[in-house]
C-alpha cells in the first residue's frame, strides 16, 4: 500500500494546455519512484485545487504529502497561500504529516538547467 505522496503544487490557468508541461513533470517524477504517488494540484483556475486533491488522497491511505510547489521563486502564492492551505488542511487531517519543499526555481540544480536551456535556445 502505497502511503506517501509528492504533490507537485501549480498556480493554475484558464487554458488547459497550460498545464501540460506539469503533466509531463508528474509522469517523468511517477516513473523514476512508483512506491510514491504522484499527483498534480493547483491553486487556482484548475482541478484539482490542492484541498480537493488531499480529500481524495487520504482515504487512499496517504498519510506523508510533500508538496512542491512548482513556481520559480517564493512569491505571494508559496509564501502566503500555500501555507495558509496547508494549515487547514494540518486541523481537517492531523494524522497526515505535510512537508512543503521551497519554489522549484529557487533550487540551484534547476537553475542550472534553465540556463542551459536558454544557451541552447539562443544557438
Amino acid at each position: 500500500m502505497i502511503t506517501r505522496a509528492i504533490v507537485l503544487f501549480a498556480h493554475g490557468a484558464r487554458d488547459p494546455r497550460w498545464a501540460e508541461p506539469f503533466k509531463r513533470l508528474q509522469y517523468r517524477v511517477q516513473s523514476r519512484d512508483p512506491a510514491i504517488r504522484v499527483a498534480l494540484g493547483f491553486l487556482e483556475l484548475m482541478s484539482p485545487r490542492l484541498p480537493e486533491l488531499v480529500d481524495d488522497l487520504v482515504p487512499q491511505g496517504i498519510s506523508h504529502i510533500s508538496i512542491v510547489p512548482v513556481f520559480l521563486g517564493q512569491g505571494g502564492h508559496v509564501m502566503r497561500d500555500l501555507p495558509e492551505i496547508i494549515e487547514v488542511l494540518r486541523q481537517k487531517y492531523p494524522d497526515v504529516e505535510f512537508r512543503i519543499a521551497t519554489a522549484v526555481g529557487e533550487d540551484e540544480s534547476v537553475l542550472d538547467a534553465m540556463a542551459d536551456y536558454c544557451l541552447r535556445a539562443a544557438g
